[in-house]
């Protein structure tokens, strides 16, 4: 399950369970929306509940960053674990903004430094 909310140009996620293809792709719709309403996005998605995602999403991810690797201004991931590590990386790759990840959710939000 996932929420989103935006406001301004920043996409805030939440992973609750099972992130799966579904889920991924409400979060697409909403960057597209915010990117055709106000151009680059910063993004802060909090995987600190996550349990699992299905290898679709994976694939997804991939997809969509490479087509959309200028739309994304900051990235600041937020997981007590390192496993998440390679979304980090692969993002690294395909996306042309910062990616960062975080054990805290604060100090995620303070790197964004979203401009108003």
């Amino acid at each position: 399950m996932i929420a989103i909310e935006s406001r301004n140009n920043l996409i805030t996620v939440s992973v609750l369970g099972e992130f799966t293809l579904t889920d991924y792709q409400a979060f697409e719709q909403q960057v597209l929306h915010d990117v055709a309403m106000q151009g680059g996005v910063y993004v802060l998605m909090d995987l600190r509940d996550m349990l699992s995602y299905t290898l679709d999403v994976a694939w997804e991810e991939i997809r969509f960053t490479q087509q959309h690797k200028y739309d994304f201004r900051k990235i600041a991931i937020v997981t007590p674990n390192d496993w998440p590590g390679w979304l980090v990386w692969i993002q690294r790759l395909t996306v042309d903004g910062e990616v960062q990840s975080f054990d805290d959710p604060a100090m995620a939000m303070a790197w964004l430094k979203i401009p108003v």
